[in-house]
């Protein structure tokens, strides 16, 4: 199968499994807030926002540090590939005993910290959540290192749809937001056992094996690891951070309404994640195999056709706020206005930084990587703190708007230095879509005051796409062949 071949079908399926994880959080994120109260909604998430942080101990950068080497090795040793998997699967379980055991006696007290003593039952139950979904992202991983997207996608699929039978059902049982968590938790385990017996039997337990791993590659793999662990605390930090301190300085009312927004752009993302997860290995096999060239024109039509959807898209977040959040979660969840509309500017820069930070670890600059986002999280937690208390959770927004637009930034100046871009086609091709956006937010300024409900709601983002999309074909933006190629 060609290089181009084998993306697309990579892509379909990593899109196919990212339009199913977003369908099943945006479901979720709705069903969870009518069914739950705003007390209940705010602990819910709040909880999911510490282990989000708490992942960072569990994972320590050595699912992607194995990812990386297998990437590299299966072209070069694959006769070293079992050691690889096993170095990882052993370190990897240790770190997700030792948090475990710290959460499981610390749980009240960190309830405490954070001023939400119902917070901790739980804390204490997540573990099981914890547990599995760190080895879910092992796995992942792991298959994406082979370039397995597809293996990697159907077990994404059914996590993400295990979610919302779960959750649903264990909440409409009775259990509130322990019965969320618990429909989480159960979700993850499912595919991970079935996931870890085919790692087992297709990756690990075939082909030849050397006699004894090559010198020095477990410590490689460890040392490796290092600074996608800085990276990872940096990028839980901006990600969670925000929320817990939500959580101490406000209340959990006010936690239920900034998640909204959160939940929204990780909704946005979809085309985004699937890009990004499907390129981030190849750029390393190009790399590794020389071909500069060709890792920098992949590079040049993924950031182009990502920029295209992606301005437009923040631009119609920022408008169409107020009467979405209205309509979707009631007058209780107003306050997520602001935030979500601050954040349509965050949808881009986060779309730019998943096709560009993600491929940095596998082009062997993971260090300068971890030391941009570790300084850009440093400057987010200062904004948080200073903003949150004096204007609330529109401040947490501001603060990671600024901090993703620097380490945006670095980034592209990073991948400007590993590839060859031609910057004049790409300035010419942002000029062009900039004046999309501007036709197409003007179409929806016009007919905004006409949305009264859903059907409305509906209708006019329905015309803004149309206008988008004829646009974008007409100045040659996007090639309706090439797109159906990929999609079909």
């Amino acid at each position: 199968m060609s290089v181009v071949d084998k993306l697309k079908s990579g892509f379909k399926a990593q899109l196919s499994s990212q339009v199913v994880s977003a369908a099943v959080g945006g479901i979720l994120t709705v069903v969870l807030a009518r069914l739950l109260t705003p007390n209940e909604y705010g602990l819910f998430f709040l909880a999911i926002s510490v282990f989000g942080f708490c992942k960072v101990f569990t994972r320590l950068g050595i699912a992607r540090s194995a990812g990386r080497y297998i990437a590299e090795y299966k072209e070069t040793s694959p006769e070293q590939l079992p050691y690889i998997i096993r170095t990882a699967v052993i370190v990897n379980t240790i770190t997700i005993g030792i948090a475990a055991l710290v959460l499981g006696v610390g749980h009240q007290q960190i309830a405490n910290l954070l001023q939400q003593p119902e917070l901790a039952p739980l804390l204490l139950f997540g573990i099981l959540y914890l547990s599995f979904t760190t080895y879910a992202t092992f796995l992942s991983k792991v298959w994406q290192g082979f370039e397995e997207i597809t293996l990697a996608s159907m077990i994404e699929i059914c996590s993400q749809l295990g979610r919302l039978v779960f959750s649903v059902g264990f909440v409409l049982a009775g259990f509130g937001a322990m019965g969320a968590l618990g429909g989480y938790a159960v979700a993850t385990a499912i595919p991970v056992v079935i996931g870890s017996v085919i790692l087992y039997r297709n990756y690990y337990a075939v082909g030849e094996t050397a006699d004894a791993i090559e010198s020095g590659l477990s410590r490689r793999i460890v040392e490796y690891s290092i600074p996608i662990t800085a990276t990872n605390t940096a990028d839980r930090v901006d990600k969670e951070i925000d929320t817990i301190l939500i959580g101490i300085f406000l209340s959990p009312v006010a936690v239920g309404q900034y998640v909204i927004g959160k939940q929204v752009v990780r909704f946005i993302e979809t085309p985004m994640n699937a890009v990004g997860f499907t390129l981030s290995p190849t750029f390393g096999a190009q790399k590794a195999e020389g071909n500069i060239a060709r890792a920098s024109r992949i590079y040049e039509v993924a950031l182009s056709h990502i920029l295209v959807l992606y301005i437009p898209a923040g631009a119609g977040i920022i408008l169409v706020a107020e009467p979405f959040v209205a309509l979707f979660f009631g007058s209780d969840y107003l306050g997520a206005v602001p935030v979500l509309q601050v954040l349509g500017v965050f949808v881009v820069l986060q779309a730019i930084t998943k096709l560009s930070g993600n491929g940095l670890d596998y082009l062997g600059r993971a260090r300068s990587r971890a030391i941009a986002k570790t300084v850009a999280s440093v400057v987010n937690v200062v904004m948080n703190v200073a903003l949150i208390p004096t204007i609330g959770i529109v401040g947490a927004a501001l603060a990671t708007v600024v901090t993703h637009g620097m380490y945006t930034l670095f980034t592209l100046y990073i991948i400007a230095q590993e590839f060859d871009l031609d910057v004049r086609r790409l300035s010419g091709q942002v000029s062009r879509i900039c004046l999309v956006t501007a036709v197409m937010s003007t179409v929806v300024v016009v007919f905004l005051d006409r949305i009264n409900g859903l059907i409305t709601l509906f209708v006019v983002v329905g015309v803004a796409v149309a206008v988008w999309a004829v646009l974008s074909v007409l100045t040659g933006l996007l090639d309706p062949q090439r797109v159906k190629s990929m999609l079909v």
